[in-house]
Formats: structure tokens, sequence, C-alpha cells
């Protein structure tokens, strides 16, 4: 489904990733863990083209996508859902849905309604500005959004960074179904209890380096604990 090789990028002068590697299989949900600044958004910036690998290789189902744009990437079936709660938020929930519908390579209508059976609670506020909801709405909305194209692959940065509570349980579970649905996911993920209960696999950044690497019960050992820690 998804193999990084070697890969490397950064800000300007500033190199943050220094020779990743990594795979997702099919139907197969791997988490990325580190602590604050290590490199996880940059990995997956550069991993959906939003920011340009420096060195290494991108391939996606077979194909290599490195020099490809986002907007190529997620026609090819690589759904991204940034840190931040990203929506429009001067448009109504149904016409951030309708955007990204129109925007995407099959523009079946069914996919709202599927996007939304995944999300239940955006179904009462259709026709309310993106800007006026929860912080928790917003990212069950930008979640929506990256399901409306019908990925094969869902790319979720931190999903329940600054969520309540309740909404965090609500995401656990969407995600929880998704991928008992098949779809493949690549999570950052800060909390180590979310990871165990949903990972197959894990990696560790440190410094921009993976640092460790396994099946998800090996999260339970004394050294992830240690390279967790702040």
């Amino acid at each position: 489904m998804l193999s990084v090789e070697g890969l490397e990028a950064g800000y300007g002068r500033a190199r943050v990733l220094f020779g990743v590697s990594l795979e997702v299989p099919p139907g197969r949900l791997v988490c990325v863990m580190g602590r604050n600044g290590v490199g996880k958004t940059t990995l997956l910036n550069t991993v959906m083209g939003a920011l340009p690998a420096t060195g290494g290789k991108v391939t996606f189902e077979g194909r290599d996508v490195t020099r490809l744009r986002p907007d190529q990437r997620v026609r090819l079936g690589m759904g991204y859902v940034p840190q931040g709660h990203e929506t429009f938020p001067q448009l109504s929930v149904i016409d951030n849905l309708l955007v990204t519908l129109e925007a995407s390579a099959h523009r079946d209508q069914a996919a709202v309604e599927e996007a939304l059976e995944v999300f239940p609670r955006l179904k009462p506020l259709l026709k309310r500005p993106a800007g006026f909801l929860s912080g928790g709405q917003q990212q069950q909305l930008a979640m929506a959004r990256a399901l409306v194209t019908r990925p094969k692959l869902l790319i979720l940065d931190e999903p329940t960074e600054g969520i309540q509570p309740s909404i965090i349980l609500e995401i656990e579970e969407a995600v929880e179904r998704l991928h008992a649905s098949g779809l493949a996911i690549l999570l950052v993920e800060q909390y180590l209890d979310l990871a165990l209960r949903l990972a197959d696999a894990f990696l560790i950044l440190d410094a921009g380096h993976v640092v460790r690497s396994g099946a998800a019960q090996d999260l339970r050992d004394e050294e992830v604990h240690r390279l967790l820690s702040v």
C-alpha cells in the first residue's frame, strides 16, 4: 500500500527527517509516535507532498509518488487530515463536504452520506458554518471531508489533540470502525493507551530518526515508555 524509503526533508537549511522508512500494508493501522518536535508532522506532510522530499522515495500502491502534488496523491487514494481541525470556516458543514467532493476523483454524492454515517453528530449541523463548530466537531468535519474522497489510505495527524473527552471517544470509535472496514491508516498519536487499542504496528521518531518500530504489543516495553516520556 504505502512504502516510505529513506525519506529526508526539512525547512530551508534545517533538516528534519533523516532517512525515515516505514510500511503501511493494505488494511493495517500504523501509528507514528514520539515527543513533540521530533518530525512526526513533517513526515506526514512529506508523505502527502505538502513538503517536498529532499531525499528518499514515497511509493503508493506500487507507484512512485515522490514528486506528485498533494492533489494528485489525493486522486490516487491518499486522504490526509492535518493537525488543527482544518476546514473552510466560512462555509457550512454540507458545503465543506460538497466542495471536497467536487475536487475528488469520483464525485459520487453517496460518499457524503457515507461520511456522515461515520460522524452522525454532524447531521443536525449541516447548515451551520464550520467556523461556529466546536473544536471536536471541526475535527470530525475535517475527517469526514477526507472520507468523502473515498481514500484507500487515511493519514491522520493527532486527531484527538485538544479535543474534549467525549469527542475523543467518538473519534476513536470512528477510526476503529474505519480500520475494521479494511481501510489502511497512518496515524500520528501521542496517547499510548489509544495507540495500544488501535494500532497493528508502530514506529517511534526521535530527532528525525526512526529509533524503534514493531508490533502493537511491543508498545508495552519499558524502552518505549522511556522514548515517549517528556
